[in-house]
């Protein structure tokens, strides 16, 4: 019984140790369950993290990006205000010296032996001009100032009780003259009405036979001229508007002062309808002219005109300048207007010219079939000289610095072999010899430049590239232009009138003042007076039936019309000094 008792205790001892083993067996089951969930949720936590993780950094480094593109916005904006400020305060001058005291030239650089391309320093010495004392230019005399001027002479005489004696009474004696001082004297315009009457004769002895006989006074110069004003005035109001750039309302007022009511809209119809009739035959004359020449320039810039057909007032229009290039020829220069920039305007215009053309970046003038463009390296300088910052002017490391010192040192090459050689021929030997090895450095160094995006460098490096192509065209003929400043200095009186006038009302005004222009500027070029030159035009009428024989008699180049003005000159002196009447003595 005892046996069965313990028997039944063990089996019972060995089915609690059954429970309790089964139950560690499942604890330790529940214990590894929870660490696989523990582990599964750590590593999804990890994956997480690392999504995260990427996603803080593509955000980080969108934000660096940014900063980056508004940092670099903001330097560029910087350029554009230091430029602003540059042009509305600063020097308007592009010229820059060559050597700059304690600086080292920029060609004495070791870096432009890298490339065999680019000028070598050894050889560049060479190239450079020799250093002389700059001239100083003489101070004008009074004689050199007023000459052409009429003198009169003016004596300060004694009273009758001073022409004698103080001592004894006896009346004194005129021993000489001495100078005591210069003056100049403006003679104010006036005003006359001439009223031309004929003076009519009959035959007494025919008029008592019935057969009347009448001549009639004439002086054979019919008044062709549109408008009551002579030749002379109509030139006045010309020369008052386009050449002294004084617009039709202020005239109008000055010529209220003479005592005359002569409105702007009358002025505007002189000038409009005469230089249409008139001068319009001489412009055509000077066009053909043009074409006829090997090399050419040309330039633009807006204009304003308030009534176009089917176009709005703030519309911009354009006014061309055409004029003959430096090829020792007469100077031509030629105004046309335009409605739109369109590179037509300038095919059509140069409809028939074969030869080079010297112009700015625009590339409308590619348009013109038979012309090999230029560069014009102003326009080049113009690019780099904006590229650098303010105060920077002589940091050589900075890349716009560098290129300005190859533009300048190529104008300094091109001031010394102009004054220095004229023949055409010596001219491009010299230049082949002595400005296409810089040529070829700066090209070499342009290819190195790699300028941050929307900086003023990158724009200039830009411009640059664009033209690259034309930059050596001028190497191949003496004759060849080395800038564009012939055509901007032709159309600068243009735009300095434009400030003051400030628009056109019409076509047909912006089309009389290009034509007007153009006798303004023709006769500024060859050398003659330009009031006088208007006056003399009108005076012979062009016409579209003459010649270019006879019109070649009316061009101001010609010898007889120079000699003609010339003695209009004098003789307007000298009535101005006559209409003061007999000389005075002063005391």
């Amino acid at each position: 019984m005892e046996l069965a008792i313990n028997h039944d205790l063990m089996l019972a001892g060995y089915v609690s140790n059954g429970i309790i083993y089964e139950k560690k067996q499942e604890e330790k089951a529940v214990a590894d369950s929870s660490k696989d969930i523990q582990l599964h949720e750590l590593k999804d936590m990890i994956n997480d993290l690392k999504k995260m993780i990427k996603t803080l950094q593509a955000t980080v480094d969108a934000a660096n990006k940014r900063e980056e593109s508004l940092t670099q916005e903001r330097d560029n904006l910087k350029e554009e205000i230091d430029l602003l400020r540059k042009k509305l305060f600063g020097t308007s001058s592009e010229k820059r010296t060559i050597d700059i005291p304690g600086q080292l030239n920029f060609f004495n650089e070791a870096e432009l032996e890298q490339n065999p391309e680019a000028v070598k320093a050894e050889d560049l010495e060479a190239l450079l001009p020799e250093k002389t004392a700059k001239k100083r230019k003489a101070r004008a005399t009074d004689a050199e100032r007023f000459k052409g001027v009429p003198v009169e002479k003016k004596y300060l005489e004694l009273s009758e009780e001073e022409k004698l004696c103080p001592s004894c009474g006896t009346p004194l004696k005129e021993i000489g003259e001495e100078f005591v001082r210069r003056e100049l004297v403006f003679v104010p315009a006036k005003l006359k009405v001439y009223e031309y009457y004929s003076k009519n004769y009959e035959c007494p002895q025919c008029k008592l036979q019935d057969i009347p006989v009448i001549k009639k006074g004439k002086d054979g110069r019919a008044h062709m001229l549109y408008g009551m004003a002579s030749a002379g005035t109509v030139a006045w109001v010309m020369y008052q508007k386009f050449c002294n750039g004084l617009p039709y309302y202020r005239q109008e007022k000055d010529w209220k002062q003479y005592g005359v009511e002569i409105t702007r809209a009358t002025m505007a119809n002189w000038v409009i309808r005469n230089s249409e009739a008139f001068f319009l035959p001489m412009y055509e004359y000077f066009h053909r002219k043009l074409l006829e020449r090997g090399f050419a320039m040309a330039d633009e810039t807006p204009l304003q005109v308030l009534h176009e057909p089917e176009r709005r007032a703030q519309t911009k229009s354009y006014m061309w300048l055409f004029r003959s290039g430096e090829d020792g020829g007469i100077p031509i220069i030629l105004y046309k207007y335009s409605e739109t920039r369109a590179g037509d305007n300038a095919v059509d215009f140069l409809h028939g010219f074969k030869g080079y053309l010297m112009c700015d970046g625009y590339s409308g003038y590619n348009k013109v079939p038979d012309a090999k463009r230029t560069a014009c390296w102003a326009h080049i300088r113009r690019y780099l000289a904006d590229a650098i910052p303010k105060g920077k002017a002589l940091d050589y490391t900075l890349p716009s610095v560098q290129g300005m010192l190859y533009i300048n040192q190529l104008f300094h090459l091109e001031d010394v072999i102009r004054s220095k050689y004229s023949s055409f021929d010596a001219i491009k030997k010299a230049r082949l010899e002595k400005e296409k090895p810089v040529v070829e450095g700066f090209l070499s160094w342009l290819d190195q430049q790699n300028p941050t995006r929307g900086s003023r460098m990158d724009k200039a490096v830009t411009y640059i590239q664009n033209r690259r192509s034309y930059l050596s065209t001028y190497l191949e003929d003496g004759r060849c232009s080395f800038s564009n400043n012939l055509s901007e200095n032709a159309i600068r009186p243009f735009t300095v009138g434009r400030k003051n006038w400030l628009f056109c009302d019409t076509p047909n005004g912006a089309q009389a003042s290009a034509v007007v222009y153009t006798m303004v500027e023709m006769a500024k070029a060859n050398g003659v007076n330009v009031y006088h030159y208007l006056t003399y035009l009108l005076e012979k009428v062009p016409n579209d039936r003459m010649s270019d024989d006879e019109l070649e008699l009316l061009a101001p180049w010609n010898e007889t019309v120079k000699a003609e003005i010339e003695h209009r000159v004098n003789e307007s002196n000298q009535l101005y000094v006559n209409c003061q009447g007999a000389p005075a003595t002063e005391k």
